[in-house]
């Protein structure tokens, strides 16, 4: 599966933006979606996650409450709506897939949130 993630940007504290996550190729609805971030000088982390099938979710604790992931089917797109921004959420933003029960080894490229205060 090929993942391509766009919508990063420059956002205010306080601020919103909506990541997206297009995905094609052998997608299967087995398939679990996700973001990650990693920002300067830092170790790469997990945001969010999604079952295709079900759309099950899961969230780190920094982000609960103001990120939301979500997928189209239709489209085979996730995207990760975030809300209530902080300096501390710029990073780059990777989408990523893995089937259930396996390490994510589908990765996109990066795009960046930058979060001024």
């Amino acid at each position: 599966v090929q993942l391509q993630a766009f919508g990063g940007g420059l956002a205010q504290a306080g601020g919103f933006l909506r990541l997206f996550c297009a995905a094609s190729g052998r997608a299967s609805s087995s398939y679990v979606m996700g973001w990650f971030r990693q920002a300067p000088g830092k170790e790469r982390e997990f945001v969010a996650a999604i079952t295709w099938s079900v759309g099950a979710t899961s969230y780190a604790d920094s982000v609960k409450g103001r990120f939301t992931i979500s997928r189209d089917i239709t489209r085979n797109t996730v995207y990760l709506q975030m809300n209530s921004l902080k300096p501390e959420d710029t990073a780059v933003y990777y989408c990523a897939a893995r089937v259930a029960g396996g390490g994510f080894n589908y990765w996109g490229q990066g795009t960046l949130v930058t979060v001024s205060s």
